[in-house]
């Protein structure tokens, strides 16, 4: 009894001290912070880096320990003084915030839903109500005329949480039981919870740590999950869960133990089969079992082959396989049936074609989909299976952003799909492949009565980077905006993964376009914009292009006399921001402003410390710097690495403390580095969410006050604050 009594105090004790120095954090703090300086040799390769900063790093259990240690105190002290210095030096730019915030959130239709989508009888919609920060999700049965049946209101489920997200929600074929997951940290660590429809009873069968997605087999009461390994949080195990049952029978179906993968589990459109997917940057293998036999063994596919990518769909007797078989560097489909579906027995559908990315495939009863991409543009391609009809949706506009949308059902001649582009807001567009009707379900509104599409101009210019590669820049402003060399311009990149950054409509971004701003999006290698090599091109030993490319687009703007550095702004986030790091190392003179939003830049620790999520899964990506060449040059651009006694630019940096994706002690530490070393008087803010992970606020509205408070530091550099 004294024991507990005494471990109460201490942790009161503990608490009460973690509050007072929080509190006193949050006093006004008028010079900027500096931190400490512990020296912390890392060596490689008989290479010694030492990192001054390697303190700033906490452990999960370091930060949610429930009596806080001296360090943690100490880290959270700091963080918190750059949040109080970034809230003092702004704080005349208060009240243009609140404004900025408000008319961005008056553009967007507070009361609003989704395209009611259909799915095994039911119509499924996502409604949005006035004042509520999160969506309510609801459907109706057999017609949109019937009674509504609210399936999850994530406001109230959200209330005392602050941060708060719905991973995904899964029902079972006879629509009586609900999966769905929730992550209140902002980790993306999800808790699966299950419901009844019928009752609304929420079962007491719980499980923690998981990706988020659950898939229910053919019985209706036998889901199959994935668990994440709780140091790297990868995704490494598939089990089995027999509703009503405790988890302590849970059957583990498959453990992926190479380091360099993570897995997952789903169910073909044709609900025949359930499919378990390993995965890594550039191999994939996949293992079936019939949907109505859960019990069973999983087969394999494939297995995995090196530099072999496929997916698979299931239809009629046969899978389809989208895959790089055979050297098809931008994929091809191809078909098997089902009895014997290894590598020998693939033939080709759509063969391989040199300038044309084969995305990606959707099946119909009748018809086959094909999403691709040619010259950078999404093209859309139709043809049926009876060989009559091959044709492309037309799309009239230079530059935009088409892509087929939720098409669950598989017996019907309607495509779902959406388009927007820079000036264009987004419509979800019914199509009829068959009679070629077209139907617009849905048009983006922007409210506040001054938005006409015919005031704005986009065009796609190419710019000849240092290589002589045509890198494309999208460009959108105002038509009565004056182009000169005092024009503000803020362009964005990201530029790794083979993720391609479309040319979409954004009504937050109107603010600055409204202010005379240009808003540029550069197409940089490590994209699949112009196909697999743009992104070959931008990866491994070739990561620099990335960099190159987004400096030679500023350069061609400035140039052009389209703006001058005193008034160009940069902005990237997560793998982007670790391009705003390493062009600012390289160029710091282009840009007067800077916006990296959850930035890798300590590249070479990070990819050197295998406890890291994600870290081993993205050799393929980045290097393995145990191997010396990689280790080197990935140590030439690693933006933490190559800080030097220079000006820089002004700057934000953004970052989470519960991110797992990039961890907050990398933006920290980068800002601690720059202050120590930069020889200009420029700004240089940290600001941490305390409460957030790698996506930042989880509400609607909290997430559209960050922009404002990004935006908010932009115009106030371009003295554009009122």
């Amino acid at each position: 009894m004294r024991k507990n009594v005494k471990r109460t105090l201490t942790i009161l004790l503990g608490f009460t001290i973690f509050a007072i120095v929080i509190k006193c954090q949050k006093m006004k703090v008028v010079e900027a912070p500096v931190a400490d300086k512990i020296p912390h040799k890392l060596e490689k390769h008989k290479d010694v880096r030492v990192d001054d900063y390697y303190w700033l790093r906490l452990s999960d259990e370091e930060k949610n320990a429930e009596v806080p240690s001296e360090k943690t105190l100490k880290v959270f002290s700091y963080l918190n003084d750059e949040n109080s210095f970034y809230e003092e030096q702004t704080k005349h730019t208060s009240q243009f915030q609140d404004e900025l915030f408000l008319e961005m959130k008056g553009r967007i239709k507070e009361n609003d839903s989704s395209v009611p989508y259909f799915k095994n009888g039911y119509y499924y919609i996502t409604k949005f109500e006035i004042g509520n920060q999160y969506p309510v999700f609801t459907r109706k049965k057999g017609s949109l005329e019937a009674k509504e049946e609210v399936l999850l209101d994530v406001n109230e489920l959200a209330k005392g949480h602050e941060f708060f997200d719905i991973g995904s929600f899964s029902i079972t074929d006879d629509n009586q039981m609900m999966v769905y997951s929730v992550d209140d940290t902002g980790r993306r660590q999800y808790t699966l919870k299950f419901k009844n429809l019928n009752t609304q009873e929420v079962l007491e069968d719980t499980i923690e740590f998981t990706t988020g997605s659950a898939t229910w087999a053919n019985d209706n009461k036998t889901v199959f999950y994935n668990k994440k390994d709780p140091i790297t949080l990868r995704s490494d195990k598939v089990y089995r869960h027999l509703l009503g049952t405790t988890l302590e029978k849970d059957v583990l179906v498959y453990h992926e133990k190479d380091e360099t993968y993570n897995v997952y589990v789903g169910k073909t459109k044709s609900k025949k089969y359930l499919v378990i997917g390993s995965y890594s940057t550039m191999q994939t293998e996949y293992q079936i079992l019939r949907a109505d036999t859960p019990t069973g063994s999983f087969k394999i596919f494939q297995e995995r082959t090196e530099n072999l990518e496929y997916s698979v769909m299931h239809y009629q007797d046969a899978f389809y396989i989208l895959t790089n078989h055979n050297n098809a560097s931008n994929f091809k489909l191809m078909k098997v049936k089902e009895g014997a579906t290894t590598l020998e027995h693939w033939v080709d559908v759509i063969p391989h074609r040199k300038e044309v990315l084969l995305e990606d495939a959707t099946i119909f009863k009748d018809f086959l989909v094909l999403e691709e991409r040619e010259q950078g543009l999404n093209n859309i391609r139709i043809i049926s299976w009876d060989g009559t009809k091959d044709y492309y949706l037309p799309f009239d506009e230079e530059t935009y952003s088409a892509s087929v949308g939720n098409n669950l059902e598989f017996d019907t001649p309607w495509l779902r799909y959406s388009y927007n582009s820079m000036t264009t807001p987004s419509s979800v567009i019914d199509f009829n492949m068959v009679s070629h009707e077209k139907e617009i379900k849905k048009e983006q509104e922007v409210l506040g009565g001054t938005f006409d599409k015919n005031n704005y101009i986009s065009k796609r210019i190419w710019v000849t980077a240092r290589d002589g590669k045509k890198v494309a820049l999208s460009i959108v402003h105002r038509k009565d905006t004056e182009i000169n060399k005092e024009t503000p311009c803020l362009i964005y990149g990201y530029g790794s993964y083979g993720h391609t950054v479309d040319d979409s409509f954004s009504t937050s971004r109107l603010s600055l376009l409204d202010r005379g701003f240009i808003f540029a999006l550069a197409h940089v290698r490590g994209s699949e914009y112009l196909g697999r090599s743009w992104y070959e091109d931008g990866k491994l030993l070739q990561k620099k292009n990335t960099f190159n490319d987004f400096v030679d687009c500023t350069k061609h703007l400035v140039d052009a006399n389209m703006t001058s550095p005193e008034h160009v702004y940069a902005m990237g986030g997560s793998a982007g921001g670790l391009l705003m790091g390493a062009v600012v190392n390289m160029n710091p003179e282009l840009y007067n402003g800077i916006i990296a939003s959850v930035p890798f830049v300590d590249v070479t620790t990070t990819m050197l410390d295998e406890s890291i999520p994600l870290t081993t899964g993205e050799y393929d990506e980045w290097g393995n710097p145990n191997e010396k060449e990689y280790y080197e040059y990935m140590n030439s651009y690693s933006p933490y690495d190559n800080i030097e006694a220079k000006a820089y630019p002004n700057m934000l940096i953004t970052t989470g403390l519960h991110d797992s994706q990039v961890q907050y002690w990398e933006p920290a530490k980068y800002v601690a580095k720059l202050r120590a070393l930069k020889t200009d008087n420029n700004q240089l803010f940290l600001d941490t969410n305390m409460e957030a992970g790698h996506g930042g606020a989880s509400g609607r509205f909290d997430a559209l006050k960050e922009v404002a408070k990004e935006y908010t530091f932009i115009l106030d550099l371009e003295n554009k604050v009122d």
